[in-house]
């Protein structure tokens, strides 16, 4: 018993300093506060048990069965946390709706809560000897809601990776993969949660799922203060009607014509896209803005002179891509020609920072994607040839 009063002191000690200090990161300050307040819940609740289990009565038992109720906030403050990180949408009243599982848990737990001091003695013997009452439904309600809200943060993920994709060059950059670690970390405890109390399996215990809790914590610190900055998070929205044509007036054309009009009904049949590709590729040929590893697509629009929605339509549409496979399809095709140029003496790797990529992974991926095979077998292939 001990050994876990000590890992849930420490996993406490770790989540309220982690509480303290992320809302001062400066990367995410709206999303930080989300996780902030699930942090500060989380350090009081394995408080609580810490302080509970070594010296449990019934003095300490309302605060226990109290702190019992927060996971019904877990997951729908991980939730917000992603919200506010891919929006940049912070907390507000309305997000009081989000708790109204919690309100109606503790609902439920009021008569424990408010009990005399002589019924809470009463109820702490029953708690004690095992003959505490359960409530019919109650775990399979705090298992929908906690899973519930960590799958709409996923979804809400995989929707925002969607729209960096149509707008920005560097989205592997910004794909927030240790979002999906910690989601993954909230799984796993949940599942052990469910093992214990649907299968009873044995050496799955209560102290286990607050075990993994407290371990979650350094998992948790160190995804949440190695996380990069996500720019520009409040534009992902206009992005996504850039896409399906839902902008506002049109721009000049590079040609310095007067562009007209168009609106999401007639941008698929624009009679511009032919000039537009044109632009595009003289952009991307004589000025390489490919290379530029930030590269967003609002930037490109403002070089070649048109307005955004029908350049995301022009790569959508006519060159069947998005966004970013458009110039990582350029990027690779200029990594190509250096490796097969017999006077290029760079690495890989060099070769491949320099013609815009930012990530190792990325750039094999895509390398293999389009060519077929490593960049270490092309350059291979290509020093072989007569």
């Amino acid at each position: 018993m001990s050994v876990w009063i000590v890992v849930y002191a420490i996993g406490a000690v770790q989540a309220a300093l982690l509480a303290l200090v992320l809302p001062r990161h400066p990367a995410n300050r709206a999303a930080n506060r989300s996780m902030a307040l699930w942090l500060g819940l989380v350090a009081l609740d394995l408080a609580v048990k810490a302080l509970y289990l070594a010296e449990p009565g019934a003095a300490l038992f309302r605060v226990f069965r109290f702190v019992a109720l927060f996971p019904f906030l877990y997951g729908t403050l991980f939730y917000l946390y992603v919200r506010a990180l891919t929006t940049g949408r912070g907390l507000g009243w309305r997000d009081l709706a989000h708790a109204s599982g919690f309100l109606l848990a503790l609902a439920l737990h009021l008569p424990l809560l408010l009990a005399s001091r002589s019924d809470n003695a009463g109820m702490f013997a029953r708690w004690s000897d095992g003959n505490w009452p359960p409530l019919p439904g109650y775990d399979l309600l705090l298992f929908g809601w906690g899973l519930s809200y960590v799958i709409a943060a996923l979804l809400r993920l995989h929707r925002y990776r969607r729209r960096v994709r149509q707008r920005r060059a560097d989205a592997d950059r910004l794909a927030l993969r240790w979002v999906e670690v910690l989601a993954i970390a909230q799984i796993v405890i949940w599942c052990i949660a469910l093992a214990h109390s649907a299968l009873n399996l044995p050496g799955v215990s209560y102290h286990l799922i607050y075990g993994a809790v407290a371990a979650s914590m350094c998992v948790l610190g160190y995804c949440s203060l190695a996380q990069a900055a996500v720019p520009e998070t409040a534009e992902t929205g206009e992005a996504a009607r850039a896409v399906t044509g839902e902008a506002g007036a049109d721009a000049s054309a590079g040609d310095g014509t007067a562009g007209t009009a168009a609106t999401s009904g007639d941008a698929q049949e624009d009679p511009r896209f032919p000039e537009v590709e044109a632009r595009l590729q003289r952009l991307m040929s004589e000025q390489t803005l490919y290379r530029e590893p930030a590269l967003a697509i609002g930037q490109l629009a403002r070089r070649s002179g048109y307005p955004e929605y029908l350049v995301s339509a022009v790569i959508n549409r006519r060159l069947g891509s998005n966004f970013c496979d458009y110039v990582n399809q350029l990027r690779v095709e200029a990594v190509r020609e250096r490796l097969a140029d017999p006077g290029e003496a760079r690495g890989i790797l060099e070769i491949a920072y320099d013609c815009g990529f930012t990530a190792k992974s990325t750039f094999n991926n895509a390398f293999k994607r389009q060519v077929g095979c490593t960049p270490s077998e092309y350059r291979r292939q290509a020093a072989a040839r007569p």
